[in-house]
């Protein structure tokens, strides 16, 4: 055998190339293109000396990892002829195809084959022709990558979730893998979550707690209890705790409200994989596609309150409890901390910012101390509660609190299936539209449709059973006052600490006369004026 007959096998199959294949047709398998590639290298006395094979893998990119296999072993001397099925298995890239068939290849001797086409690095003959099918090769994945492109984008505003893994919370529907249904255990931690946040507890704070109570990360629990082939590209083998991270991701998930967010990256080009965020304007929202973890008002609390500069508590030291909320009245900028000139530094209060940066001609010091701001704060909540609760009350509100919560419950499940209902009516439209156009049988879309038929009517009846308890409640119990039901459990405080501060107040202001006006949150008519501290 001839040394300078070394041959190697090149084979590549693409996802595209599998979706193309029907059950029976492996005419572009790798199993057939190992046998066409054997057979031609017998037949002109060629010695295989090794076979390179990429399945799943586009032409596009030389990332292969066979492909860079091959290309090591062709500068290593390994083999000096190179047979591929066609120029487009090698490469649909037409840089590739000049870098590597007309210049690498040629400078190491190495001769390129493709037997379906033609191509022939020996011959220079064919070399405008090798070009050409460069260049068709790659408009071929870019008209390809544009109508992938397009049939996706049509997906994301139906509501279809596309997203390889799941977020926390859910899992996918096994009847339909487009979309999620709540998984209860990761669902039931992510409502801590945010219980938690909106009691005053920082981000971190958070996972320290989730991770001592032996709570286990989503990237562990999706692989360990719900089997999942998960991979966290930021985990490492020293990941076991919760992170800052991972909590604040959780509380800024839109999901939990039933909505799918898509479009958020894309890929630079078909040409090149890295991703490039999408400006939000270009997101795609579809509201209402399955059933909420979360509700609206808790959400919106928590964007609220992530607007608020805070720190996490730290045991309710006094030093913590007004950080993010404490503004100059007449600058509008947050006040900063006071200290003790001598001594043991001690914290003693607050001073405008832009006093102690930029001097009295920008703004006058607004100095509180932190004790008498304390009392002034509590006193203040103290007075709300009593003026707006009386025994009489506390016992009333606290018996319909539940009895709120329920409420608000009902109207989300009746959402989710108003929407759900809507939804199977807009695919028992288009299954029509595919019959009319041939994309299935008269048998399937009769079976279809009376699936979904079947489906409205479960979902229909669901709702009505859902709105009669709605009535049955609304009938049972008044209307519940959020802003005076949130000072029930504050009405006999007798310590001031941040989860009242954060739970009740938006923002204190100090005035240049030593006095404070507060801003509470939910519905209070006015900001209520403290006289001097």
């Amino acid at each position: 055998m001839a040394e300078e007959n070394k041959a190697a096998l090149y084979l590549r199959l693409s996802k595209e190339d599998k979706d193309k294949l029907t059950k029976g047709d492996d005419s572009a398998s790798i199993q057939n293109q190992r046998l066409l590639l054997t057979d031609y290298a017998l037949q002109h006395d060629y010695q295989i000396v090794e076979v390179y094979s990429d399945d799943d893998e586009s032409g596009l990119f030389d990332t292969r990892p066979d492909f860079g296999r091959m290309l090591t072993d062709a500068k290593l001397g390994k083999f000096n002829i190179l047979i591929a099925k066609s120029q487009s298995r090698f490469s649909r890239n037409m840089e590739h195809v000049e870098k590597y068939l007309h210049r690498d290849f040629i400078n190491l001797g190495i001769r390129f084959i493709g037997v379906a086409d033609g191509a022939d690095t020996f011959n220079e003959g064919n070399k405008k022709s090798r070009q050409i099918n460069g260049l068709v090769n790659e408009w071929y994945c870019e008209d390809l990558s544009q109508n992938i492109r397009s049939a996706l984008r049509a997906k994301m505003k139906d509501g279809q979730y596309l997203g390889s893994s799941c977020p926390y919370g859910y899992v996918k529907d096994p009847k339909n893998h487009n979309h999620l249904i709540v998984d209860e255990y990761a669902a039931e931690v992510v409502r801590r979550i945010y219980w938690l946040y909106l009691k005053g507890y920082g981000k971190a704070k958070i996972g320290r707690m989730l991770t001592e109570d032996g709570i286990l990360i989503p990237s562990i629990y999706k692989r360990e209890v719900l089997g999942m082939n998960y991979y966290n590209p930021h985990e490492t083998a020293h990941t076991k705790g919760w992170s800052y991270q991972t909590v604040h991701t959780i509380l800024n998930n839109e999901v939990y409200l039933g909505t799918v967010v898509q479009n958020r990256s894309h890929n630079l080009s078909y040409k090149n994989k890295k991703h490039v965020r999408q400006p939000e304007e270009q997101w795609i929202r579809a509201e209402g596609m399955h059933e909420p973890v979360i509700d609206s008002d808790t959400f919106r609390k928590v964007q609220e309150r992530q607007k608020t500069r805070t720190k996490e508590i730290k045991s309710d030291s006094v030093d913590s409890v007004f950080t993010g909320v404490i503004f100059c009245a007449d600058c509008k900028h947050a006040m900063v901390r006071m200290y003790e000139r001598g001594g043991e530094h001690k914290f003693i209060g607050y001073c405008c910012k832009t006093y102690k940066t930029q001097g009295k001609r920008k703004c006058a010091s607004h100095a509180v101390k932190d004790g008498r701001l304390q009392e002034a704060v509590l006193r203040s909540i103290k007075e709300e509660a009593g003026k707006l609760l009386t025994l009489e009350d506390i016992r009333y509100l606290k018996g319909i609190r539940y009895a709120g919560d329920t409420k608000r419950n009902y109207s989300i499940q009746a959402e989710y299936l108003e929407k759900e209902i809507g939804r199977r009516g807009r695919y028992k439209k288009l299954t029509y539209q595919n019959y009319l156009e041939g994309v299935i049988s008269k048998e399937e879309y009769v079976s279809y449709t009376k699936e979904y038929e079947a489906d409205i009517e479960r979902l229909t009846e669901q709702l009505k059973l859902w709105e009669g308890q709605q009535e049955e409640e609304r009938k049972r119990a008044p209307e519940y006052d959020e802003w005076v039901g949130n000072f029930i459990d504050y009405i006999h405080v007798d310590r001031l600490t941040r989860e009242m501060v954060l739970e009740l107040i938006n923002r204190i202001e100090v005035n240049e006369d030593g006095s404070i006006t507060i801003f509470y949150q939910f519905q209070n008519p006015n900001p209520i004026r403290e006289a001097k501290l």
